[in-house]
């Protein structure tokens, strides 16, 4: 028994017409995220033992400042895609739609606090 029409197979989308996106979009997170986690954790381990006046001057250089804030982001797009897969399999009902915008919500505006941050320390 099928249950994708020929049409559906060749468009390469389900009945819910957005998992196939949903899987990439996780994986292109997921790959960028393979290489910038390290990159952070050398860059911010460089940072802890430094004085504050110290760690102000070393994120004002380009580099720290961009692998911050781009693990940052996309950490938060991968935690809000994860998440919502989470809430989508094991929440049913109004919660489900609440609970989605509210972590949407709260993972855009962690993101936005993060590099609001990095960027005044780096201006």
């Amino acid at each position: 028994m099928r249950y994708l029409t020929d049409r559906k197979r060749a468009a390469g989308l389900g009945s819910a017409k957005s998992g196939t996106e949903h899987h990439w979009h996780m994986m292109i997170s997921s790959v960028a995220l393979v290489g910038l986690v390290p990159l952070f954790v050398f860059t911010f381990g460089r940072a802890l033992g430094m004085g504050y006046e110290d760690a102000l001057a070393y994120y004002a250089r380009p580099f720290p400042a961009i692998v911050g804030i781009l693990t940052l982001l996309v950490g938060f797009y991968h935690f809000k895609g994860g998440v919502q897969v989470l809430i989508e399999d094991y929440v049913h009902g109004f919660a489900r739609k609440a609970l989605i915008i509210g972590m949407t919500c709260l993972s855009y505006a962690a993101a936005a606090v993060g590099v609001f941050a990095i960027v005044r320390i780096a201006l």
